[in-house]
């Protein structure tokens, strides 16, 4: 899976399940930062959310959950 493809699965479950629109929840997101496996073996990316208190805590518990499911992504 790649960086924006798991953007996607983001973008996709947070509207199904949280409601809105992609826009609002892509700003929410920003961008998947990704790291080299070498330094970070069992996961390779983190985000760091910057919407509301709710919207942040929704985004965290769903990249929880991803995280399990896709922890290597590439570029």
């Amino acid at each position: 899976m790649t960086s924006g493809e798991l953007q996607d699965l983001f973008l996709s479950t947070l509207v199904r399940r949280a409601g809105g629109n992609r826009r609002r929840w892509r700003l929410v997101l920003g961008d998947i930062k990704v790291y080299d496996t070498a330094t970070h073996p069992h996961c390779n990316w983190s985000l760091t959310p910057t919407g509301s208190a709710g919207e942040n805590d929704t985004v965290e518990r769903l990249a929880d959950e991803l995280r399990v499911s896709h922890p290597i992504v590439r570029r």
